[in-house]
């Protein structure tokens, strides 16, 4: 099994969504954070290619129309807050045709969680099956002024196939540090770990290659050095406590495994040095 990065575009958020040494961040500190100084950071998406399940997609990145007309799929406020930029070519559809893949050949989209930057283009896969969190569904459907919790319901809003992993059910076990895992396939290549805090059904993927494993964090570390003690927390957070409860998880796991890799959800020195493929 591989995994390769694919960086759809940016935004330049606030910098205390990203950054913030008082922990979760209220309306009016993020407000404030508007007027300083930004820098654009990634929007990633992975491709996984399966020896026996086939072409996999975790996440979406940015939808093709955020080159042209950003508020058509994120809405006036969100392309207002976050500043979207896409270069042509560099949507999903574009690079996966690059590798000679079209959007049918994708058979599965695993989502770590449905917030705008992560399903814009999930209207592009009508013939996958969509794997989603189950109190991550629930929240996105149901939310109250979604866009400003950080969901855009217009992108999800289709007739797709939706599967919805609960992680209280019989099949749900430890491995290694994450207390609440899910083999996906029965054979251990990919392993869904519940890591609730970001948003509250968020979920990492634990991939096995060659010789190491792989994990696929979403946003529950927006950059690499957040796995570090002591480090700042985001000011994005659904629940403050659950989130350090999954970071602490992934500080663990990367303590006891030194040699794995433990994606950043939108670090830009982080996928500017990864490699095309991790295998």
């Amino acid at each position: 099994m591989t995994v390769e990065p694919i960086v759809t575009g940016t935004f330049s958020s606030p910098p205390i969504l990203h950054d913030s040494p008082k922990g979760k961040a209220g309306s009016l500190a993020i407000l404030r954070s508007t007027r300083e100084e930004r820098e654009p950071t990634p929007i990633p998406c992975f491709l996984i290619r399966h020896p026996s399940a086939g072409l996999i997609l975790v996440d979406t990145g940015l939808h093709p129309s955020i080159a042209s007309d950003p508020v058509s799929n994120l809405g006036r406020f969100t392309t207002w807050l976050m500043r979207p930029q896409m270069e042509p070519g560099q949507d999903v559809l574009s690079q996966l045709r690059s590798r000679g893949i079209s959007p049918t050949d994708i058979r599965m989209v695993i989502f770590t969680h449905l917030h705008y930057d992560h399903a814009s283009a999930i209207s592009e896969f009508p013939e996958a099956t969509l794997i989603v969190n189950e109190n991550e569904w629930k929240y996105a459907a149901t939310v109250r002024n979604p866009d400003f919790k950080g969901y855009r319901r217009q992108q999800y809003d289709y007739a797709f196939d939706f599967r919805t992993i609960s992680f209280d059910s019989d099949r749900v076990n430890s491995y290694a540090s994450f207390g609440r895992t899910l083999d996906l396939f029965g054979d251990g290549s990919i392993r869904l770990a519940s890591t609730p805090g970001h948003s509250p059904g968020h979920q990492s993927l634990i991939c096995r290659l060659g010789e190491r494993d792989l994990v696929i964090s979403g946003d529950a570390i927006y950059e690499e050095k957040q796995l570090e003690t002591g480090a700042n927390l985001p000011g994005s957070m659904h629940d403050e406590h659950n989130y350090k409860r999954s970071l602490k998880e992934l500080r663990l796991f990367r303590q006891t495994y030194p040699s794995a890799v433990i994606t950043a959800g939108h670090d830009t020195d982080f996928y500017e040095n990864a490699p095309k493929i991790w295998e």
